[in-house]
């Protein structure tokens, strides 16, 4: 086994990760503590390696037997891996379940078969275990605990991963995967959606308007639960949500054609979003007083999924 790198080192290639990759979240970033800041940067790099086990691997057979050591290494708390030595290093200082990590790498590895989502139901099952098991990790690291603080912390990481397959249908139809359910849009191939026909872009305008409006639907439930943050941890996590949730805003102003390219933030938006956020939400009550209920119908689809069964009552 290598020998083990220390936090510093763990700390930097993770910044290094989160600066080149996490553009969003390293901008939100730097309102949070020194503590929770550098333990979320290393959850991200963490995370993040999770998925580039995936998706630099030489072939899904390779992928496959590296998620399966990842995983084993999880659960067994052993690895040589330093970057998942680190993620196991910080589960265990955060008291993170390693079932959360574990079904992060079965959505990663779901990716390696062939993506047909078929309902809305199936795609908010797969948006929990790629992005809702990470806002129940970032509760540990932000030294969160309550089972209901993680109900909202899902919905917020689902919102998020709404967004992001909004913006990236065209980009990921060029990898061979459909993240838009048929329930939506019909048995349409992936290369359909790269440049899709004018006869079909009007129902795709609406597919993503849809999503994108059941993405606004867990970001209200996600920021309605920031009461339950340390209070220097609200600000940072909700300029995050709302630097991701422009970019639904910026789909929407482009009449959602994801195949007219990549839709992007700038950093004066990002500056402009931060100073409204921050400016604005001090003055709700929701900033302040628990929630008085979690909305349990946006959880139908996870029921028996870790950390969502005991998540719903107050």
């Amino acid at each position: 086994m290598k020998p083990s790198i220390d936090a510093p080192e763990a700390l930097a290639a993770a910044d290094a990760v989160l600066a080149a990759k996490g553009r969003s979240f390293h901008w939100a970033r730097r309102l949070l503590g020194k503590t929770h800041a550098e333990r979320a940067t290393r959850l991200y790099g963490f995370c993040r390696h999770l998925d580039d086990l995936a998706d630099e691997s030489t072939s899904a057979a390779d992928a496959r037997e590296k998620l399966d050591a990842a995983s084993l290494s999880i659960i067994t708390g052993v690895s040589a891996d330093p970057v998942i030595r680190d993620g196991i290093r910080l589960m265990k200082e955060c008291h993170i379940s390693p079932e959360i990590a574990l079904e992060l790498i079965a959505g990663v590895r779901s990716d390696l078969d062939s993506v047909r989502v078929t309902d809305e139901a199936e795609l908010c099952r797969y948006c929990y275990r790629v992005a809702g098991t990470v806002g129940v990790m970032m509760c540990g690291v932000l030294d969160v605990h309550s089972s209901v603080a993680h109900a909202h912390a899902v919905d917020l990481g689902i919102a998020m991963q709404l967004t992001n397959i909004s913006r990236d249908i065209a980009e990921d139809a060029a990898a061979g995967r459909r993240y838009l359910p048929a329930s939506m849009i019909g048995e349409l191939s992936p290369s359909e959606l790269i440049s899709p026909s004018e006869m079909m872009r009007p129902r795709l305008r609406e597919s993503v308007a849809e999503l994108l409006s059941l993405a606004d639907r867990y970001y209200a439930s996600g920021e309605s639960g920031l009461s339950y943050l340390p209070l220097r941890a609200r600000g940072g996590i909700l300029v995050a949500a709302r630097v991701y949730r422009a970019i639904g805003t910026r789909l929407r102003a482009a009449d959602c054609a994801f195949w007219n390219g990549r839709v992007v933030v700038t950093d004066r938006e990002k500056a402009a979003l931060t100073a409204q956020a921050l400016l604005s939400a001090p003055l709700r009550s929701a900033f302040w007083k628990f929630p008085s209920h979690h909305d349990a119908s946006l959880h139908g689809a996870l029921r028996g999924l870790p950390g969502i069964e005991t998540s719903h009552a107050n």
